[in-house]
């Protein structure tokens, strides 16, 4: 029997721990989405405690908690941190064969060399080891992404917000290169007339000009997206239940503007022919700046009225949708390979039904300009585990090139996530060493070994110009 968590944890061939220990694990990260707060990076803060860096805003465990029986206040609520962290690890043992289990237990080792099973008994002594580490200089925010490696990450930020934070990171002894990604998703959301006009609202303020029309708003929102280049954006990044590429002229467009303007509710149509024009117009934006344009598809938020009125959004109550998606993308982006306008593109699946097809529309659009121009992006939310990221690669290998790969990212709000980038390279290389080992493909390490560093890392630094 093996060691729970041991060195060859993943690995289950001798060429597969070869391939992760002399070539895949010391790889350094570029982390090119997740939703980092900046100001705690430009602020290089300390947690107070081990709640504060894991448990906060982690909506993956209040969903287990929530699952366990336990009630709210330890989750989102008045519970201090102390008691959050009992009932999390209280929980621990109920999460078996959920991707949680290996998580936690990766981050305890990894950050904090705690290799103890985490349950109630542990937590009092756990809790108290992992947060006076915390305080320490050595476990500011700088010293733990430095601990993991990580060059480069991107964070994920509305166009209206002023990148102060950015600004202050570049200006400082960071030793992390963070860069903003411009998040366009409020500015094409007309589905409540109220909050789209506030957010209109938001941007005249941001970009200084005057919003009377359509073309006024593409003015200001063409303006913040120049102000995130001149800040070092590279990436763009969209979260849609699905592609929209309704046909429209720009009469229309402007129509629709102005109704929404005046409070009016939009029909189906209207709504949907908006948010395509929106979305066409901010994927020339990219092409025009050289950036990448990524799509996360499928996500079917905010289930739980109830607690979406109590709690607001992210905070664990959504689910995979099961939206129609491959007419829509097809026309979307044949609309602007048409005028040579499609920017490198990344789709992030939320529907494993949809793995296949995502694998193949890639292809579609792959004009060999660039190598891998169109990405089939790591498995997202929640198919970032074992099965999920396993089947994500095994679609991509046999509808694609998994060499071209540009990795995984952590899509996370705490720092203490990145050894989700260990566990897919550690995935990434059992499959590689099991086909080695049974024949199917050649025993050339060195070459596998190239391959393997490559969508660790190269890859990714070549594709973004990182």
């Amino acid at each position: 029997m093996k060691k729970f968590l041991d060195e060859n944890f993943l690995l289950q061939s001798k060429t597969a721990q070869t391939l992760y220990h002399e070539f895949a694990k010391s790889m350094p990260i570029i982390d090119y989405h997740n939703h980092l707060p900046p100001d705690q990076i430009a602020n290089n803060i300390n947690f107070g405690n081990i709640t504060q860096a894991w448990l906060y805003g982690d909506h993956y465990k209040w969903r287990a908690m929530r699952t366990n029986g336990i009630n709210e206040k330890y989750c989102t609520g008045a519970a201090s941190d102390f008691e959050k962290f009992q009932q999390w690890a209280a929980t621990v043992p109920y999460t078996l064969r959920n991707p949680l289990y290996h998580w936690t237990h990766l981050e305890l080792q990894r950050y904090f060399n705690i290799d103890k099973v985490l349950n109630a008994d542990t937590a009092k002594e756990i809790y108290d080891e992992a947060s006076a580490l915390l305080q320490t200089k050595e476990y500011s925010v700088w010293g733990l992404l430095t601990k993991m490696n990580v060059k480069t990450l991107c964070t994920t930020d509305d166009p209206t917000d002023t990148l102060e934070y950015h600004q202050q990171i570049a200006k400082s002894d960071c030793p992390i290169k963070v860069l903003p990604a411009f998040r366009p998703d409020k500015a094409m959301n007309v589905d409540d007339a109220a909050v789209f006009n506030d957010y209109v609202n938001k941007v005249e303020a941001a970009a200084n000009i005057s919003v009377s029309s359509y073309g006024d708003y593409l003015k200001a929102l063409k303006s913040r997206h120049d102000y995130f280049d001149a800040n070092g954006a590279k990436v763009s990044d969209h979260g849609l239940e699905q592609i929209y590429a309704e046909d429209y002229t720009d009469i229309e467009i402007e129509t629709i503007f102005g109704k929404i303007r005046k409070g009016a509710t939009l029909s189906l149509v209207e709504n949907h022919k908006f948010k395509s024009a929106m979305l066409i117009e901010f994927a020339k934006w990219d092409h025009e700046r050289g950036w990448v344009q990524q799509y996360h598809l499928g996500a079917l938020r905010n289930n739980n009225a109830r607690m979406l009125s109590l709690l607001g959004p992210d905070t664990g109550w959504d689910s995979i949708g099961d939206f129609s998606q491959s007419r829509a993308m097809a026309k979307f982006f044949n609309k602007l390979d048409s005028t040579d306008q499609l920017a490198k593109t990344i789709l992030y699946n939320l529907n494993p039904a949809d793995n296949e097809l995502m694998a193949t529309m890639i292809g579609n659009y792959n004009d060999g300009s660039v190598a891998g121009k169109v990405q089939f992006g790591s498995s997202w939310w929640f198919l970032d585990q074992k099965d999920g990221m396993t089947k994500q690669m095994n679609a991509l290998s046999n509808m694609g090139l998994l060499s071209r790969f540009v990795g995984m990212l952590t899509d996370s709000r705490s720092f203490l996530s990145f050894p989700r980038h260990e566990y897919f390279r550690r995935l990434l290389c059992n499959l590689f060493g099991e086909e080695i080992e049974n024949g199917e493909l050649p025993n050339d390490i060195a070459w596998t070994g190239k391959v393997i560093e490559d969508i660790c890392y190269n890859n990714a630094k070549q594709y973004f110009g990182f």
